[in-house]
């Protein structure tokens, strides 16, 4: 786009533009009303100029500590017209118990009349990117159209799973992929408890999950399924092995074969092929059978029994680790009622009041810590932004002031955006915070219009500073910002209408605040910056005019300079 206004824009505008036939300008009805308008506001913004600057300091204030008031959320709310419900039953679930669950699960949310279709799957393959136990389904619905807000039809089949003998998380297939991608776990909230030992942490777990369940606005809550199941401990006793010239890798290795299996060779089929694999009956893998089982030593084949301690105990079904730490996640989702800012203030307090023992402590993650972090890390990249905007315009001017009263035109786009969300009832999200970032483009575009303009009347036409200067700048400046706020506010509107369309739900925040800060700001623009420069700008446009005509005394003759 800059290459082609810089080439192309004027070349079109050569061949296409009306010819200036001596006669002036015309200007359309509108046009004259806009100027006659802005005209009257200037003379009456000249003559109060205590009471418009305070109004408008007091404005940007109030919308300051307006935008802290606002709901925040990572991102908006989505409508994927799908919702994905996670069941988990207890470890240790047969198959086909879980498969007889899962069709009942299925028939109960074919009840709720905005379902059409439901889709299962329960388990998944140990080489799925998602590997989980059969304990673990996961029902993919297809919604349709209804009256209803999806909030009260997702609060229907979580109502109506409530009998069911498993944990329910309800979301919706991308929102859960993004809650597993930032925090590990698929809910908007994760309490994660580490340390090293299991009792302490599922004792933790199971503390904070009582106590976290009185948060209002939690739905979902649910701990990590980490249960005891019985297990067969085998200890190799170092010195019987010794005796029979075995090193404990040889019989846990031994071990392994026995009864994970060993791949012999591979039987193809075609296009198929099968692993041949031997290993001990299910029948001999027992506490019995596998002491037993035989292992090769140098002396000949020796039972298991003799060389190892096998012992009949129970144990985690699973130990997760993060970070090369143990640890235990209790997590859940927000029901959408409340914000999700109040809500982690609530578990916060309530992590910080639970006694911790020795050893482990707790982190807190989730769809909240990536907007913390990322609203920290475009607050520090935008301050480096505006800095950089304000030496291009300090070299372009030669002035402080005239790039802070450039500058000064992106609080007025603040008032507009904070009241546009208030109104659309939106959040304060990363869509939102993009949103302002462009209208400091947009706004400071418009500063730069009107100065330039000044600075131009001064030295091309003998226009003296005074406020006959700045109305006949201002006024002719009028058409062209008018424009441009025009142009990019038609452009939004679609994205303004529907904002539950599947795949408009970033977008609808993004145009709802760059559209409230073009109307604002090109409103408080029309008479904020003339008045800015009618204040403070004589002694800089003094320099910059002088800085002018030196330069051009540079490019001349002595003869000529003379």
């Amino acid at each position: 786009s800059l290459i082609t206004s810089v080439t192309l824009t004027p070349v079109l505008c050569h061949y296409l533009l009306r010819k200036d036939d001596g006669g002036g300008d015309t200007e359309t009805w509108l046009v004259r009303h806009l100027k006659n308008a802005n005209r009257i506001l200037l003379k009456w913004t000249f003559a109060n100029s205590r009471v418009v600057v305070a109004t408008i300091i007091g404005s940007v204030v109030l919308a300051g500590w307006a935008a802290f008031q606002l709901p925040r959320s990572f991102l908006p709310a989505f409508n994927e017209g799908t919702a994905l419900v996670s069941l988990l039953y207890n470890p240790g679930i047969s198959l086909s118990e879980s498969n007889r669950l899962g069709r009942a699960a299925e028939k109960i949310v074919m009840q709720v009349p905005e379902v059409a279709s439901v889709g299962r799957r329960t388990g998944r393959a140990e080489l799925d990117e998602h590997a989980e136990g059969i304990h673990s389904s996961e029902l993919d619905i297809d919604l349709k159209s209804s009256t209803r807000s999806r909030s009260d039809v997702l609060s229907d089949i979580r109502q109506r799973l409530s009998v069911f003998p498993a944990a329910v998380n309800i979301g919706q297939p991308i929102s859960h992929r993004l809650d597993h991608m930032l925090s590990g776990v698929r809910a908007q909230i994760a309490v994660k408890i580490f340390g090293d030992n299991l009792d302490q942490l599922r004792s933790l777990a199971a503390t904070l999950e009582g106590k976290l369940a009185e948060v209002p606005g939690i739905v979902d809550l649910q701990l990590e399924k980490q249960v005891l199941i019985p297990l067969l401990q085998v200890k190799p006793n170092y010195e019987r092995a010794a005796l029979y010239g075995v090193t404990p890798s040889v019989v846990t290795e031994t071990l392994a074969h026995l009864s994970n299996g060993r791949i012999l060779s591979e039987v193809i089929d075609g296009s198929r092929r099968y692993d041949v694999v031997m290993r001990l009956k299910d029948s001999d893998r027992s506490f019995a059978g596998l002491g037993e089982a035989l292992v090769e030593t140098p002396t000949g084949y020796v039972p298991l029994s003799r060389l190892a301690d096998i012992e009949e105990s129970d144990g985690p079904n699973q130990i997760l680790r993060e970070n090369q730490q143990r640890r235990i996640v209790v997590f859940a989702n927000s029901d959408g009622t409340r914000d999700m800012a109040a809500i982690i203030a609530d578990v916060r307090r309530v992590i910080l009041r639970t006694q911790h023992p020795p050893g482990t402590f707790v982190r807190l993650e989730g769809q909240f810590k990536a907007q913390e972090d990322a609203t920290r890390s475009i607050a520090v990249l935008s301050l480096i932004s505006f800095t950089l905007i304000f030496l291009v315009l300090y070299s372009r001017y030669q002035s402080a002031i005239f790039a802070g009263i450039i500058l000064s035109n992106i609080p007025l786009a603040m008032i507009g955006s904070v009241a546009a969300l208030w109104v659309f009832g939106l959040s304060f999200s990363i869509a939102s915070l993009i949103g302002f970032i462009t209208l400091a483009g947009i706004t400071a575009r418009n500063g730069i219009l009107k100065i330039s303009h000044y600075a131009n009347l001064t030295l091309f036409e003998g226009e003296s500073f005074g406020e006959k200067l700045v109305v006949r700048g201002t006024l002719e400046r009028l058409r062209p910002v008018l424009m441009t706020a025009l142009s990019a506010g038609l452009a939004l509107v679609p994205l303004m209408i529907g904002a539950d369309v599947p795949g408009r739900e970033i977008l609808h925040p993004l145009a709802v605040t760059i559209f409230g800060g073009l109307l604002s700001a090109t409103l408080l623009d029309a008479i904020f910056t003339p008045l800015l420069f009618y204040k403070f700008g004589e002694r800089p446009l003094q320099r910059l005019v002088a800085s002018h005509r030196g330069q051009d005394a540079n490019t001349l003759s002595p003869s000529e300079a003379y």
